[in-house]
């Protein structure tokens, strides 16, 4: 026998006994004492709130310009080279993904390039993830671009005469000023967000929930590409179906489909393809995985330049790339009012896209990363950056595990990567311009019938409501007993659990509150099979019998037997000096049945106590404290006791607030946990039953008859 299985049967061979008195919630409080809490006057807390310390002061620059933390301690030696091929690495694939999304986002190309560079330099300042790369992302860019186009669609009537080139022209400037007031009302939204510390809004888009939202959005974006894919001229389409509407377009114009666009792009597809397998294939082997997407422009643009495919075989190029930056511009802000609902989804999908890809890098990489810091670095980086023409960023999946594959330490990894495109824009982009639009057919991204916009409100509408159902329709299980001990599960899951002869425990798995108190109070009376109205029935059905064999009609009309007002136990009736206090009906009414009687009640379980197992109860509203009331007052009527087993301090607070101890007879019903409660319950009647069985005091004999026997 190994060591592994003797430690196994010693520690199955363990037992452990507990010696302690019953606590109810009562009995509990009283050996408990609470902490003196001195809570801090307004003063007090003005004074510490407005305190300027160097400590404070530091703490507050540390959080809002995390640069001026990471960057003191960097280590050169360490950290440079990392961050060198990392920077590189990440800036070959931003080229081609920054022209590629930015026709996703209805924008001439070289926003896309605007886009790749002054944002990342913001967040290198403001951000606080050493691992992710910020820039254009292909769901954003795809929202964006259906604002565009939805206000300013390909048909639009440009005023002034022009002709096509110059028509075309002033669309795009309408789009990029469109783009650009959208993402200065999007990092608006996101800054405000942040500085109200709202980081916590991630949570309700969850992960699967992105992971749909961005698989549904490659079906959209390859629909929305297979124009170029083709060399079909049609309309841009957004909104509700827009998917089939492109698709149906494309379809219409197949028989128009340019042969040497579609080679050029099967061509550039079999690459990437052939080459993500070889990178995966040879991963550990390789230093870096190899730039496909860079080749991909290489090998397009040369080929296209070198045939001279624009001129020759009318194959769409990316076209003019001009050198240089653009001067800053004031966004339009009077078409807020327009895109504000798009500017919402965008601001809150950028946000959960960087904020999840940053946690789960920090994670792996032993770092913390503050989420209301990044809402206020994508704020900066998107408000600030409209004034230079680049559109809404976020977090780009891809070029982050590119970032952080290749050996980046820190966000100067990002900021290299910047100044490659700076590079482009400022002296290569021209080599650029001959390359094919089929190279986007890779790209994927975006919302599959409803597009983007109702797509993300559809998605988180329903996720909503899978939390609402969840609570709603929770589980309900009937409890009992693992025998000889204090573990109480699931009887209807495993042979050797037994319920407790005249006890019931029935558990939920979920909050008490107005959407689910009804069914609550329902399946309590389903799963137990101790319903208060039918054993109310069946007694008077019991009586009308008994008074029909003994030919007594008064007695068929009666409700009870023989009543006793009883507060958990205890005679509820006053004494002369209790008159001035507040009286209250008794919580449980103890009803004794006459022998002759018995024989016409239907045979039963002879429930005394239902346990209510609120250990996985976080909370109650008012609405579920008030049919928790009527639960114990509707079996109290019958004679039943109902406890509360395992209530936490939330739980308890609630009740308190919501006046379900007024009676305070009620705080005797609140048990420590199940088995207390159970033990409770059984000592409760075991004393009841001693004090049926105890012969009554006799009463002493008159003075006037003792002296008269005399």
């Amino acid at each position: 026998m190994d060591h592994a299985e003797e430690t196994e049967l010693l520690a199955a061979a363990q037992k452990y006994y507990v010696d302690r008195p019953i606590f109810s919630h009562l009995a509990l409080q009283e050996i408990l004492h609470t902490k003196d809490k001195i809570p801090d006057s307004i003063g007090d807390k003005l004074k510490q709130a407005f305190t300027c310390t160097p400590k404070k002061i530091r703490n507050i620059i540390y959080m809002f310009l995390p640069i001026t933390k990471w960057l003191p301690a960097y280590k050169f030696k360490e950290y440079v080279l990392g961050d060198l091929v990392s920077g590189i690495s990440t800036g070959v694939l931003q080229l081609p993904q920054g022209l590629a999304f930015a026709m996703l986002a209805a924008v001439p190309p070289v926003f896309g390039l605007y886009s790749s560079f002054y944002p990342v330099i913001m967040y290198c300042f403001f951000g606080t993830s050493r691992h992710i790369s910020i820039g254009p992302f292909a769901v954003i860019s795809l929202m964006i671009g259906g604002v565009a186009v939805r206000l300013v669609p390909d048909d639009i009537v440009i005023p002034g005469g022009v002709n096509a080139t110059n028509g075309t022209e002033a669309r795009d400037a309408l789009r990029v000023k469109v783009a650009m007031s959208v993402t200065l009302l999007a990092g608006i939204i996101q800054f405000c967000l942040g500085v109200c510390r709202f980081g916590f809004v991630a949570i309700y888009l969850t992960e699967p929930l992105v992971r749909g939202f961005t698989t549904a959005a490659a079906v959209h974006v390859f629909t929305s590409m297979l124009k170029y894919l083709f060399g079909v001229k049609t309309k841009r389409y957004s909104g509700i179906f827009s998917v089939v509407y492109s698709t149906v377009a494309v379809l219409q114009n197949v028989k128009n489909l340019n042969v040497c666009s579609l080679g050029v792009g099967l061509m550039v597809f079999g690459l990437l393809l052939g080459g993500k397998e070889f990178n995966e294939r040879f991963k550990e082997k390789l230093p870096a995985p190899i730039p496909l997407e860079f080749f991909a422009v290489v090998m397009g643009t040369g080929i296209s330049a070198g045939f001279s495919l624009h001129e020759s075989y009318n194959v769409d190029v990316v076209g003019s790339l001009p050198l240089g930056l653009l001067p800053p511009a004031n966004p339009d802000t009077s078409l807020f009012h327009l895109v504000y609902v798009d500017a919402i989804a965008i601001a809150i999908v950028g946000f959960s896209v960087t904020i999840s890809m940053a946690k789960t890098l920090g994670n792996k990489h032993g770092y913390q990363v503050d989420g209301n810091q990044e809402l206020i670095a994508l704020g900066l980086c998107n408000s600030i950056g409209s004034l230079f023409q680049t559109f809404a960023i976020s977090c780009s999946l891809s070029r982050s595990l590119v970032q952080e594959g290749t050996g980046g330490k820190t966000q100067l990894a990002g900021c290299l990567a910047s100044l490659m495109i700076l590079m482009v824009i400022l002296a290569t982009g021209f080599l650029f311009e001959s390359l094919p639009q089929t190279i986007w057919l890779t790209t994927f991204v975006s919302s599959l019938f409803l597009g983007l916009d109702y797509g993300l409100i559809t998605a988180v509408i329903i996720a909503l409501m899978t939390v609402i159902y969840r609570t709603q329709s929770p589980s309900y299980k009937v409890l009992g007993q693992l025998p000889d001990t204090d573990v109480y599960i699931d009887i209807d899951a495993y042979e050797e659990v037994k319920e407790i002869p005249g006890i019931k425990i029935f558990q939920i798995n979920a909050p008490i509150y107005y959407a689910n108190s009804d069914l609550y109070s329902s399946a309590l009376k389903r799963k137990t099979g101790v319903n208060p109205a039918l054993i109310m029935g069946a007694r008077r059905k019991a009586m009308k019998k008994y008074a029909k064999e003994v030919g007594n009609a008064n007695l068929a009309n009666a409700t009870m037997i023989k009543a006793d007002g009883e507060v958990d136990g205890e005679d509820a009736t006053k004494t002369e000096e209790e008159d001035d206090e507040i009286k209250f009906p008794p919580v449980v009414i103890k009803t004794t049945i006459p022998e002759e009687l018995q024989r016409f009640m239907p045979p039963g379980d002879n429930v005394h106590t239902v346990i209510l197992d609120f250990t996985q109860v976080n909370f109650i509203d008012s609405v579920g404290v008030k049919t928790l009331s009527g639960i114990v007052k509707e079996y109290g009527d019958v004679g039943i006791y109902v406890y509360l087993a395992g209530c936490s301090a939330q739980v308890v607070n609630d009740l308190t607030s919501n006046f379900f101890f007024e009676n305070p007879a009620l705080k005797e019903l609140l048990f420590h946990s199940i088995h207390d409660a159970v033990l409770g319950s059984q000592l409760r009647e075991a004393l009841a039953e001693q004090e049926a069985l105890t012969p009554p005091p006799q009463e002493d004999a008159e003075p006037n008859a003792t002296q008269a026997e005399a």
